[in-house]
């Protein structure tokens, strides 16, 4: 992953947290609501597991959130940073 991935995943997985905690909800709650272990809300946090956009739109759904909420401000790379 370049640094400029690792830069705007670091943002989204931000905001995947600031999501969960404005949904008032733990790790723990949040991985029963999604069917999954703690650990599975954990390890996405972290970035130790990536989050696919299916994934993504469960833990939108979870924490009552459009898609939109966990990419805005995060700016778009060119075709050049994602080869």
């Amino acid at each position: 992953m370049t640094s400029t991935h690792k830069t705007r995943y670091k943002a989204f997985l931000k905001k995947l947290k600031a999501a969960r905690l404005s949904a008032g909800m733990t790790q723990a709650q949040a991985a029963a609501a999604l069917g999954k272990p703690q650990s599975y809300v954990s390890k996405c946090e972290s970035g130790e597991r990536r989050v696919d956009v299916i994934e993504l739109m469960d833990f939108a759904a979870v924490y009552q959130k459009q898609t939109s909420f966990f990419v805005a401000d995060i700016p778009l790379g060119s075709a050049r940073s994602q080869t």
